[in-house]
């Protein structure tokens, strides 16, 4: 099998967090984000030789990267080609078929599963897991306002719409203040105002020394990332 390796663009920028500007589909929201990122020289993420199994059929195999801080990677691939199974792996939540992965750093993870009580309004949903994060009210105030949800903080979780969802999940993982970020589709549903408010979080989580791995098989707005096709590796 073929080893093929990938890895993101030149090494950590050294930018602070700072007052962002997002255009959401109100207008353009100015805030101050919360810190997020624990980031640090050792924060790394790699991969070697992985294969991925499901059931009778091999998705991929021979699978390298290696991402530093700063660095970005968007695996790339048509619906059902493995790339949800591949963030699982890289996350910690399955085993690979074959390979290794070595992860320095905490992960913050985005996929389909909202991590958030829906019976719950937004704001209590949230505040339950900035009490177990240790984020302040006023950076979990900052973070909503940031993301154009602080007018939703008593709408249960379930009355949400696609988009809105997508942005609470973002708020969460802003939260956690991990330095790896792991996306799954993170632009699905979601129109083109709040598709750059999700390019831009990522472009400023690499700014201030994280790292991020974009799973989508939609073009994503991220200076100097590096693109992997999964097509590349399929069995």
């Amino acid at each position: 099998m073929q080893d093929k390796r990938c890895g993101g663009f030149g090494g950590p920028w050294a930018l602070a967090w700072q007052a962002v500007s997002f255009p959401l589909s109100g207008g353009v929201m100015q805030a101050s984000l919360a810190p997020s990122t624990a980031s640090g020289p050792g924060v790394r993420l790699g991969a070697s030789a992985l294969a991925c199994r499901r059931g009778d059929r091999l998705l991929f195999s021979g699978l390298s990267l290696a991402l530093r801080p700063g660095e970005a990677l968007r695996v790339a691939g048509a619906n059902g080609i493995g790339k949800s199974s591949l963030i699982r792996i890289l996350a910690g939540l399955a085993a690979p078929y074959a390979g290794t992965v070595e992860r320095e750093g905490a992960i913050g993870l985005i996929d389909e599963r909202l991590a958030l009580d829906p019976a719950l309004p937004l704001g209590q949903a949230l505040a339950f897991w900035a009490r177990l994060d240790g984020v302040e009210e006023d950076a979990l105030s900052a973070n909503l306002a940031a993301l154009g949800l602080d007018e939703l903080t008593d709408v249960p979780v379930r009355y949400l719409s696609t988009g809105q969802k997508k942005r609470a999940g973002l708020a969460r993982l802003l939260g956690q203040r991990a330095a790896i970020w792991l996306l799954d589709e993170p632009l699905n549903g979601l129109d083109t105002a709040a598709c750059a408010v999700v390019e831009a979080l990522a472009a400023q989580h690499c700014a201030g020394g994280g790292i991020c791995l974009i799973a989508s098989h939609q073009p994503f707005a991220l200076a100097g990332m590096a693109v992997l096709d999964l097509a590349e590796f399929a069995a």
